[in-house]
């Protein structure tokens, strides 16, 4: 079963998860997994002005949030994933990024980023040097309770406010490229294999 995307036209972020976990894929939502805090981190971060959940994951696109996934295929784990599941992933995502034209695109944990990027992407959550198709880049750690890196709610957050923050600033500055000391580099292609 294909796990639709949560698009709108200029999100204001679009958040990009690795795949489905098996759970999602059933349910038909996005981050549907026990006990998964990606939708109270939007909410204490301060993207919604409300508490969401999973089920409610159809309405990111009224606060110009954006989901999506690198690889379609659900599975147990992203250990799962062939080559060919990235590749096509790759492909998909960069036309959904040149289509919806979001501010920020941001990778919900370091594998997701580096995918898209190559193994030689840097590594850690914050913002990145690249931009694709104008949007800068930001990463978030992985919400799921087996993030080692990052273990505890505060421990997530404390990045979530940090991409709330750099949103805000691109947003008060009218145009994508003044945010302060913003040196992206224009036009980077994902990583082909």
């Amino acid at each position: 079963m294909r796990l639709p995307a949560r698009l709108c036209p200029k999100p204001r972020i679009l958040f990009v998860g690795i795949n489905p976990s098996l759970t999602s894929a059933r349910v038909g939502h996005h981050f549907a997994g026990p006990g998964n805090p990606f939708y109270r981190l939007l909410h204490a971060a301060g993207f919604v002005p409300q508490p969401l959940t999973f089920v409610d994951d159809a309405r990111l696109p009224e606060y110009g949030l954006a989901l999506t996934n690198i690889a379609e295929r659900a599975t147990r784990e992203a250990a799962e994933l062939t080559a060919a599941d990235y590749s096509r992933g790759r492909k998909q995502l960069a036309r959904t990024i040149a289509t919806i034209r979001p501010a920020v695109v941001a990778f919900v944990g370091g594998t997701a980023y580096r995918q898209f990027f190559g193994p030689s992407a840097s590594r850690g959550p914050g913002a990145k040097p690249e931009r694709v198709c104008g949007a800068t880049v930001f990463v978030v750690p992985n919400p799921s309770g087996r993030n080692a890196a990052y273990p505890g709610f505060v421990d997530k957050l404390v990045w979530y406010r940090r991409l709330k923050r750099r949103i805000d600033r691109l947003e008060a500055g009218g145009a994508r490229s003044r945010i302060p000391g913003d040196r992206r580099r224009p036009g980077v292609a994902p990583f082909t294999s």
